[in-house]
């Protein structure tokens, strides 16, 4: 049981190590250039999700607004 977990965690390693890591190996590099790639992406993201829950938000007021008119007509 111990070694399967052994090797399972050896293996892990060995695959983090073939991995690209979004931020520059460059020793000389510090702060936030370092990370340039890596908060370029996040910036990337954050900025989808707003526009996706903008117009998710805009389609969920535009139907319930037909739906209170549609049945507000039936009274």
């Amino acid at each position: 049981m111990f070694r399967k977990i052994s090797v399972f965690f050896g293996e892990v390693k060995s695959e983090l190590r073939k991995a690209s890591w979004p931020w520059n190996p460059d020793p000389k590099v510090k702060g936030f250039k370092k990370f340039k790639e890596l908060i370029d992406s996040t910036l990337v993201i954050l900025v989808a999700m707003v526009l996706l829950a903008a117009y998710v938000a805009l389609w969920d007021l535009i139907h319930q607004n037909v739906v209170s008119f549609l049945t507000s007509i039936g009274r």
